[in-house]
């Protein structure tokens, strides 16, 4: 029985983790196209344009994954 919950613990992380991966990555794609950072192909865009899509989605990831295992592991 000890096994099975540390299973499930587990896979409650991996959950919460991929959910907010998923998650962050469609906000910060979404915050970047409002900004006007993107262009249609990943190479049309600066070195910075491109550093900046990649700190978005980092950071709304990030974000994401936090009030994720805030709200449904820690309760």
């Amino acid at each position: 029985m000890e096994i099975v919950g540390m299973y499930t613990d587990f896979l409650s992380v991996g959950m919460v983790t991929v959910v907010g991966l998923m998650a962050g990555t469609a906000i910060g794609l979404f915050v970047g196209y409002l900004a006007k950072l993107q262009k249609a192909r990943w190479t049309d865009m600066t070195g910075r344009e491109k550093s900046l899509n990649i700190a978005l989605v980092v950071v709304c990831s990030v974000i994401c994954i936090a009030v994720l295992g805030w709200q449904f592991l820690l309760n």
